[in-house]
């Protein structure tokens, strides 16, 4: 399979640069499942009921959330309609939606998509991402119901991040980090198979500090004090993730590469590599 990862889409910014490429992409590169991190789309903070149709009907097979899942409250709801969106694994036991699910892809395969938070410098305490994966790794193994399985460890730390890369190495097609809004240059396939990236990046503006204008962080940073509140920067967007091609037979990685489009960073993606 090709698998296209985007990340965290950030703003306005973000949703249009999803809007206005993503059907191109996926003729391009021939992709058989996208999957879109919303987790910043509606202001920067969570993604709106409105704003996760916008991205689906952009052509993302399914979306992930993140701490800030339901900033947006009518997700509380609308992730009970939606099978497409998943909610992290280890979100408040009483948080409505799954945190994995077998997703269809367009060529009729399943495709496993979860996601955990990590605990490591995050804001809010959260259950250990590594109990809350092993049951769903262990019930759908790679080669067998799901032809390909993907995590999201959403996230500050690196070393967790790769922690999850290593305890799901040989279960899991790819293993992709979200949440900080830059893109990691370690791209690789682990040895038992696993594609693996500590950072997606975002899908935003990055002539911002990390997807907000730079006036407020700056400002804050400078004197301690806030003035007013973060905006999502909204010039032009750079699309951010990865690129993994999976064996169909064992589920486990063949290629993967960084992807950029579009916006001020580096251009990378198949057609590059």
């Amino acid at each position: 399979m090709k698998i296209l990862y985007l990340g965290d889409v950030m703003g306005r910014a973000g949703r249009r640069a999803i809007t206005e490429n993503l059907d191109r992409l996926r003729t391009e590169w021939k992709l058989d499942f996208i999957v879109v991190n919303g987790e910043n789309a509606t202001g920067g903070m969570g993604l709106s009921a409105a704003h996760a149709r916008v991205l689906l009907d952009a052509g993302a097979d399914c979306l992930t959330l993140g701490d800030h899942a339901f900033d947006q409250k009518d997700m509380l709801s609308f992730i009970e309609q939606e099978p497409r969106i998943i909610r992290p694994l280890n979100f408040s036991k009483a948080a409505p939606g799954k945190g994995a699910r077998l997703i269809s892809a367009r060529n009729g395969r399943k495709v496993l998509v979860t996601q955990a938070l990590g605990q490591v410098f995050m804001k809010r305490p959260f259950d250990d991402p590594f109990s809350a994966l092993e049951p769903v790794l262990k019930a759908h193994p790679l080669g067998g119901q799901a032809t390909a399985v993907i995590v999201d460890i959403h996230c500050e730390a690196t070393s967790e991040k790769m922690a999850t890369g290593h305890f799901c190495d040989g279960r899991a097609s790819l293993v992709v980090g979200t949440h900080t809004h830059v893109p990691t240059a370690d791209a690789m396939i682990l040895p038992g198979g696993t594609g693996y990236l500590s950072d997606a990046g975002m899908c935003g503006d990055y002539h911002s500090v990390i997807g907000m204008e730079k006036a407020e962080p700056l400002r804050r940073f400078i004197t301690g004090m806030p003035k007013e509140r973060f905006t999502p920067a909204n010039e032009e967007a750079t699309l951010s993730g990865v690129y993994v091609e999976t064996d169909d037979r064992s589920g486990k990685a063949t290629r993967i590469l960084p992807v950029r489009q579009g916006g001020r960073l580096q251009q990378s993606g198949p057609s590059d590599g």
